[in-house]
């Protein structure tokens, strides 16, 4: 998707882009949106910019993205709005510079070429970055350290606790005003002394991070073991499939989204950064090497056993026995052809995860059949943290055990101290 501006000269443009990184609910059943502290936010920068400016009513002041949808549409909207607002203002937070949209969005924006209107002392890039939380003792990714930005200016409080303390605390409301105010003032400013065109609407899925490449210790690598629509044996019904295998929704009717993306939103949700691909796509990572490059957790499909080519592939995954794969066999209780076919693919799955199975046995059944085996979505979404957990400190514990020791290893008599 790339065309041009695709914006009349007299259109009017939002004076910013609100970029922040989206929170997860603590849990998923009747827990408050967390973002609305973000929404308030927004509404209040836009309130202060209409007092400040002589904006029609109608205009369309600020852009934040409320949605979290995936998909064509949400992913134009979102790079028309950056090729046209005026001003981008990244909300810092540590989760922000985990996240791989707004390392995108940042990206895009910055494509955008900036011409100072007068000659300043300060030279502006059409970025005026803001304090969700306090990032006093979080390194900052380089593209955000280049920036000549003195946070100060908008109150001590501010600098030391960030916007989000400021809104949550009563002692804080009027340290908070004060610095909506001023971060509206800021964006004002900017937009008036700079001129900086509309961009181009580029495919926004496409494009890569503006931040640092996340470190091993920060990657969660999610592989799925399944089939697509397609390949299915026939007896087993395509309901939970789709065109790719990374679609399989076991949990269905429960859950109609595909699982891995539940795992992922859960990986997310623990400040990793997660990637999903096929197991044929991550086999050749987890059979070389001596460990594998990130931690990672398998989620199997028991009915691609059934394809005994496919199924070997993971049973040498298996006897590699990394610490730092952790194997989840999501089990739908409700599904009536899991009950049919239990005692089949349960044999299967002895003779291909032999040494998994073998380190999840418990004292009891009870407790055997409660861990890396879920039978429901709350069930998985559980045993998908402990999951995680259990890779990355392996592979953690890996990494460092694979690291040479400092200095030789034995001394000539008489040389040194």
């Amino acid at each position: 998707m790339s065309s041009g501006a695709g914006q009349r000269k007299d259109a009017p443009r939002p004076y910013f882009f609100l970029s922040y990184a989206h929170t997860p609910r603590i849990n998923s059943r009747g827990a408050a949106d967390p973002n609305l502290w973000v929404a308030k936010l927004h509404q209040d920068l836009c309130e202060a910019i209409l007092q400040i400016t002589d904006a029609p009513s109608g205009h369309p002041v600020g852009f934040m993205d409320r949605s979290m949808h995936q998909g064509q549409k949400w992913a134009e909207r979102l790079s028309r709005e950056l090729a046209t607002c005026r001003v981008f203002v990244p909300l810092y937070s540590p989760r922000y510079f985990k996240s791989e949209a707004c390392g995108r969005e940042w990206h895009l924006f910055t494509r955008r070429s900036v011409y100072q209107r007068r000659p300043t002392a300060e030279r502006m890039t059409g970025i005026v970055p803001a304090l969700w939380v306090s990032m006093e003792h979080y390194q900052l990714p380089r593209v955000a350290g280049e920036l000549q930005f003195n946070h100060d200016s908008f109150g001590a409080e501010y600098a030391t606790e960030g916007l989000y303390a400021l809104m949550k605390i009563a002692a804080f409301s009027s340290q908070y005003h004060t610095a909506v105010w001023r971060l509206a003032r800021r964006i004002v400013d900017v937009a008036e002394q700079t001129v900086i065109p509309a961009g181009q609407v580029l495919d926004f899925e496409s494009q890569p991070s503006a931040f640092d490449p996340p470190d091993s210790a920060d990657q969660v690598r999610i592989s799925v073991f399944s089939y697509r629509e397609r390949e299915l044996p026939p007896q087993r019904s395509p309901l939970c499939y789709g065109e790719q295998r990374a679609d399989w929704q076991p949990y269905r009717p429960d859950s109609s989204r595909p699982l891995a993306q539940d795992a992922a939103d859960i990986a997310r949700g623990m400040g990793f950064q997660p990637t999903v691909r096929e197991f044929e796509e991550e086999s050749e990572h987890l059979l070389t090497g001596e460990r594998p490059a990130a931690p990672c957790v398998l989620l199997v499909d028991r009915w691609a056993f059934l394809d005994g080519r496919r199924a070997e592939a993971v049973r040498r995954v298996d006897r590699r026995n990394h610490g730092s794969v952790a194997v989840i066999e999501p089990w739908n209780r409700g599904d009536q052809q899991n009950l049919d076919h239990e005692r089949m693919l349960d044999e299967l799955g002895d003779s291909v995860l032999t040494v998994s199975r073998r380190s999840r046995r418990r004292p009891t059944l009870r407790e055997e059949a409660a861990v890396g085996t879920p039978g429901s979505i709350e069930e998985f979404r559980g045993e998908m943290e402990r999951a995680v957990m259990r890779a990355c400190t392996a592979h953690e514990q890996q990494r460092h055990q694979s690291r040479p020791e400092d200095g030789p290893t034995d001394r000539r008599p008489g040389i040194g101290p």
